[in-house]
């Protein structure tokens, strides 16, 4: 084995600057200064006797050769992060760092709820939470930057493993009294002129219109929304009408409005929230730990809302919802 061999500190540096591309952001995101972030690239390059970065006033180009290395030195840091989890996870389960990334229509609604029990139980970890959309947050995943998502499911992740959670009802928010009658709605019963979606990147969007199987929905859509909560005040003030999980419902986002809800009439009409981790991961025990907690607190808080096999319509909860 060679004498001199790279340190994981220059690994992170030129990963970092892969990433982001500027020698600023990535001294910012490896906590050191851009001057030493700099000289330990250099020092890297000397070590291994090639270059790997062109550098000039306005871009930061990667050599082929610094392509393929970085590409090595990501798997190198990943593989070195897995050893320490590994010991970590023998030691004591759930103890110490965890970080978890959730999407933002799960974020605000199930979080609030879920973290004081998970600290009540779990009190020796330390969980970092990062909210960014579901392809973000599988990229963080598989790059190692993540060691678990709270995703909704279906959504290709890449290679990794889930442990379901529950299912979350799919229901129609509208302008008070603009309902159809009866207890649910039917997707042929949806004017896709008055459609209301979230912005592409939400796999929500894409759950709700896979439910109601109407393709013109998405291309008649009225208007774009960046959040569930913007959508509802579009509702509010007659725009149009969009899809809610039952989630948020629960969570109050009807609260104060004159928008109504009533589930989506439809076999699928409905997404599984899961938890999912790398396959390769060293923690899997901690992360089915950590999933059987969640499911506890959720099956407190809110009775009945185990997942269901496949195929299999989830329990719906309150059959319509009143702001």
């Amino acid at each position: 084995m060679s004498t001199y061999l790279p340190t994981l500190k220059q690994l992170q540096y030129l990963v970092a600057l892969r990433e982001l591309g500027h020698f600023g952001r990535a001294a910012d995101a490896c906590y050191v200064t851009q001057s030493t972030l700099s000289a330990g690239l250099r020092e890297l390059e000397t070590l291994l006797g090639v270059t790997l970065v062109e550098r000039t006033r306005r871009v930061v180009r990667f050599t082929p050769l610094g392509q393929r290395i970085a590409d090595k030195a990501l798997r190198v840091l990943r593989e070195a992060d897995a050893l320490a989890q590994m010991a970590r996870a023998e030691g004591q389960p759930l103890h110490g760092e965890l970080r978890m990334g959730v999407i933002p229509t799960i974020a605000p609604f199930l979080l609030p709820a879920m973290l004081p029990s998970l600290r009540r139980e779990w009190p020796k970890l330390k969980l970092y939470l990062r909210e960014e959309p579901s392809q973000a947050a599988c990229e963080a995943l598989q790059r190692g930057q993540l060691d678990c998502v709270l995703l909704a499911l279906p959504y290709s992740c890449g290679d990794v493993d889930s442990a379901a959670l529950f299912d979350d009802p799919l229901f129609v928010a509208f302008p008070r009294g603009e309902g159809p009658n009866g207890p649910d709605i039917d997707p042929e019963a949806i004017d896709e002129n008055r459609m209301l979606l979230l912005e592409d990147g939400h796999c929500l969007k894409d759950h709700a219109l896979s439910a109601c199987n109407r393709p013109d929905l998405r291309a008649h859509a009225a208007m774009m929304g960046t959040s569930l909560h913007t959508l509802v005040q579009m509702v509010d003030n007659g725009l149009g009408v969009t899809f809610i999980p039952l989630m948020a419902i629960e969570a109050g986002i009807l609260d104060g409005t004159q928008v109504d809800a009533r589930p989506l009439r439809s076999d699928h009409g409905f997404r599984r929230i899961a938890l999912i981790w790398r396959r390769s991961s060293p923690r899997e025990i901690e992360f089915q730990l950590l999933a059987a907690a969640i499911r506890r607190i959720i099956g407190a808080l809110s009775p009945g809302r185990e997942a269901t096999g496949p195929g299999e319509r989830p329990v719906s909860g309150p059959r319509e919802a009143r702001g």
